[in-house]
């Protein structure tokens, strides 16, 4: 009986490769920045509507969202596809790959529910905003994601870091990052006339960044603490008045990251009474930790064709932080790494992964991990042992996280 609802899945996948690569060649060829994403919007929305499926543009309140539904009653399963590229360098993420693989297991879990008549429910999500505009958050603000038993995604990583063997990982722990912009407000004044009239927020600026650096030497081995200089002056003789400074907090958990930035911020304040002068804080988006479902990740391995995916190894594929985080925390998640065709020196984030992104290799991967969560997602719908077990580990993990764990 599993075998006819594998293959009800990639036989529609399969029939349907052709808008799934008209959807992977639009997003790549036409790169768009967060919440800018008007084209992909406008393409996903037109095939899916031309496929019969209910389409809701400009989804949860975000105009370049979309969200598609089939099925009724049951659990839901929720597939994010991501679509926002990254600025001067295109889709250095992959993200018209994610869209793919995500547009393919939606169409394959919704043919398979229409043929079993089995109760449930799927979902394409148009998630824009990945890269620092923290787009899941307002989602999940809106309610994108309430009642969903699972949200599957995928993400490409550099395939020259795997075994010759492997094409992906299925458990990937990602870091939370508490990310914020640090203001100090001085007084100007002419640096050569009257230099000891002025307030040097610059001074600030300069005694925190290096009181930061002496922190990292007691921090631990995961933690993560980077910034830069938004605004340090305008002229050499004129005292700086105004200065910003904007650094990323990053941590195993985000109970642990918090911690961290209370650290950090005491780098800040003690600049600021040093230098005399006032500052205040901008919070920006801040991403949780990844925090996988072991239960979707094991099935996930079996779904795949046996020994190319690994489990958990190796540990550092992709690190980094990601808004993925923030739905763990809300239901079962699933965000594993699927390798690409990159050379050495061209992890995420390079021109040369950007090359990599566009190959036919790379699409036809993508699909394959598209049909792999297609399976998993059948089982969370159609098998209430293993969803309850999913569930309830789901609910311990999050107990532990609330500890900082």
């Amino acid at each position: 009986m599993a075998q006819q609802w594998t293959s009800v899945i990639e036989n529609e996948i399969q029939a349907r490769n052709a808008e799934i690569s008209s959807i992977n060649h639009q997003i790549h060829s036409n790169p768009e920045l967060a919440y800018e994403e008007f084209k992909a919007h406008e393409a996903f929305v037109t095939i899916l509507t031309s496929l019969g499926f209910k389409v809701t543009p400009h989804a949860f309140g975000l105009e370049t969202s979309f969200s598609a539904e089939f099925g009724s009653g049951g659990r839901l399963v929720i597939f994010n596809a991501e679509y926002d590229a990254l600025p001067g360098i295109g889709h250095a993420c992959g993200h018209n790959l994610i869209a793919s693989a995500s547009f393919a297991s939606f169409l394959g879990l919704a043919a398979a529910l229409k043929a079993s008549g089995l109760p449930g429910r799927v979902r394409l999500l148009g998630t824009p905003a990945e890269e620092g505009g923290g787009g899941k958050l307002k989602l999940i603000a809106a309610g994108a994601y309430k009642g969903a038993s699972a949200a599957l995604m995928v993400h490409p990583g550099p395939g020259h870091n795997l075994p010759s063997h492997i094409r992906g990982v299925s458990f990937v722990r990602m870091l939370a990052n508490v990310k914020f912009r640090v203001h100090f407000t001085g007084k100007e004044s002419h640096a050569a006339i009257a230099p000891w009239d002025g307030v040097n927020a610059l001074d600030a600026v300069c005694l925190s960044y290096n009181a930061i650096s002496m922190l990292r030497q007691q921090i631990r081995p995961y933690d993560r603490i980077h910034g830069i200089f938004r605004s340090a002056g305008d002229r050499p003789n004129v005292t700086p008045g105004n200065c910003c400074v904007e650094y990323y907090i990053r941590s195993q958990t985000r109970a642990q990251a918090e911690a961290l930035w209370q650290r950090v911020l005491k780098c800040f304040e003690g600049a600021a009474l040093a230098t005399g002068c006032q500052m205040h804080t901008e919070p920006l988006n801040s991403y949780a930790d990844v925090r996988p479902s072991a239960s979707l990740c094991k099935a996930y391995v079996e779904a795949m064709p046996e020994g190319t995916v690994s489990y958990d190894e190796p540990k550092d594929i992709l690190a980094g932080s990601t808004d993925m985080g923030d739905v763990c925390y809300e239901c079962p998640g699933f965000h594993g790494v699927f390798g690409i065709g990159t050379e050495e020196g061209s992890p995420n984030h390079t021109k040369g992964f950007t090359r990599a992104a566009a190959t036919e290799d790379a699409f036809a991967r993508a699909v394959e991990c598209g049909k792999g969560m297609a399976l998993v997602g059948w089982r969370v719908l159609s098998d209430d042992v293993f969803a309850d077990e999913m569930q309830k580990e789901w609910e311990a993990d999050m107990k532990l996280a609330a500890q900082g764990k």
